[in-house]
């Protein structure tokens, strides 16, 4: 329900000012400050029974149509810096104010949606991403995308860019409204309170979202949809390589998959086709290391009838990569449904992750003799910075590796325009950019945050509002094993020559 109202601050007074109240009135409070500037939790609002708190009962409060507030607080002010001497960042324009920090601004958390904060900011951190998104315009909706997906492709797009021109949190309001208009399962509310959802599943539907929208053919979208379309697909096919499938998806990260299911019993095979998300690490008893559950992802048995023996029998089901994506993303399977409490119950094993994942075991027997020459022209490059002396011609059977230009590296020590034809090539080496994690018990409680890595190099903590600098040695620290944040995704970048 919306009520319609003014607000009188000092001389001041805002009229036809709207409240939702459906939502919090912290919400409200941020409109106020989009307004006056006055940030939140300087404001003081009086209502009937005294100040309004940010989480109050509208209901309670006997909020009436036209009604006057009356609002206290002290704008932020700008300082302006002197015409001559030091210059101190808070003299500086927002946007320089940006460099200076080294991160972007923190979110608003509107009500249990740190779920959607923490899943924003890992994204925001994909400078491909943000660059397709520039040039998604407000008209450049194709004719097959339904409306909210056209908006929810515009607010990301504006919240993008909001971030990266702020140093104080934003409050993201119109992002938050359309994704509840497109996916109504994250408006669900208990005891008139928005619930808290699944990072996992919000990731999924923003990112198919994504995909969908930055699909156009227009013309000023070309470049674009050039930069994104390996960023997140991964293709994959059965493990004795028959009936090779190859995908490349556009934008979205949700991965094809060709599957070789085999009875050894009746000898049966059928192929399949599968779309995921993300490459899955499966949790049990005996999986430690990411490694060791990503590849019983890839492995499994299942019970099904077989046609040839006319009964239940057991199946081997196997599948391997068949072309790598730019970003990798890794879901961590913790949570599974739990009869006896009829909710999501959650896995609290450790299970460790690098920060350099190589994925080359998981790839078929053609992508491997693809990245043969990439790992070996990335291996030569590294021990150059080592000062260790390469010497291609001591082996007789030698890989072709294509020639290094002199001095190409970026600050993240990645080679960038190293071969001579001018080709950037995966390696199957992949550092992580940023983790996802959870803390609680199950994945509709609990808190979500982003731990996302600087082109620095140096860790930002994104709890909602108030993003930190952490130290990388912690970053390996949120393995589980406790009551603690752990991994739920980890999102890492491809290293290329």
């Amino acid at each position: 329900m919306t009520v319609v109202f003014s607000v009188k601050w000092q001389k001041e007074v805002f009229q036809a000012v709207e409240i939702d109240t459906s939502q919090p009135p912290l919400v409200f409070k941020c409109q106020l400050y989009a307004l006056t500037g006055v940030p939140p939790e300087r404001q003081k609002i009086m209502v009937k029974g005294g100040l309004l708190k940010d989480d109050a009962d509208w209901a309670t409060l006997g909020i009436k149509e036209g009604q006057k507030l009356m609002m206290m607080g002290t704008a932020d002010e700008i300082v302006k810096a002197p015409e001559k001497g030091p210059v101190f960042m808070e003299d500086l324009p927002e946007e320089e104010q940006v460099v200076q920090v080294g991160h972007s601004a923190g979110l608003y958390n509107l009500g249990n949606t740190c779920y959607m904060n923490s899943t924003l900011q890992c994204l925001h951190s994909v400078p491909e991403l943000k660059s397709a998104l520039l040039s998604y315009t407000n008209s450049g909706r194709n004719t097959e995308l339904d409306q909210y997906s056209h908006l929810l492709t515009v607010a990301t797009r504006d919240l993008f860019s909001e971030l990266d021109k702020n140093v104080k949190p934003v409050a993201p309001l119109q992002f938050l409204s359309i994704l509840r208009k497109k996916y109504p399962q994250f408006a669900q509310q208990h005891n008139g309170s928005y619930m808290q959802q699944d990072a996992e599943e919000c990731w999924t539907q923003l990112m198919y979202t994504l995909s969908q929208s930055l699909r156009s053919t227009d013309s000023d979208s070309s470049e674009a949809l050039t930069a994104v379309k390996t960023l997140f697909g991964i293709g994959f096919v059965n493990s004795n390589s028959f009936g090779l499938c190859k995908y490349n998806c556009n934008l979205t990260i949700y991965l094809f998959i060709y599957i070789r299911v085999f009875c050894a019993e009746s000898g049966e095979e059928s192929f399949e086709n599968e779309s995921v998300y993300a490459l899955k690490c499966h949790i049990s008893q005996e999986i430690n290391h990411l490694h060791e559950g990503l590849k019983c992802g890839l492995k499994s048995e299942l019970e099904k009838t077989s046609t040839s023996l006319g009964r239940s029998a057991m199946f081997s089901k196997e599948s391997r990569i068949s072309e790598l994506p730019r970003y990798l993303t890794v879901q961590f399977v913790r949570f599974f449904w739990k009869r006896e409490t009829n909710q999501k119950a959650k896995i609290l094993r450790k299970v460790d992750y690098p920060l350099e994942l190589d994925v080359y075991d998981f790839c078929s027997d053609e992508l491997r003799q693809k990245l043969q020459a990439p790992r070996q022209a990335l291996r030569e490059l590294e021990d150059v910075k080592l000062g260790i002396k390469v010497e291609n011609n001591k082996k007789e059977n030698k890989v072709d590796v294509p020639k290094l230009k002199e001095g190409s590296s970026n600050e993240i020590g990645e080679p960038s325009g190293v071969i001579e034809r001018g080709k950037v090539q995966l390696t199957g080496i992949y550092d992580l950019v940023a983790v996802l994690t959870h803390k609680g018990r199950s994945a509709d409680s609990g808190h979500y945050v982003a731990w996302v890595k600087q082109d620095t190099g140096k860790w930002i903590l994104f709890d909602d509002d108030n993003p930190s600098t952490q130290r990388e040695e912690d970053i390996t620290k949120l393995s589980g094993g406790g009551d603690w944040h752990m991994a739920y995704i980890c999102m890492y970048k491809a290293r290329v020559v």
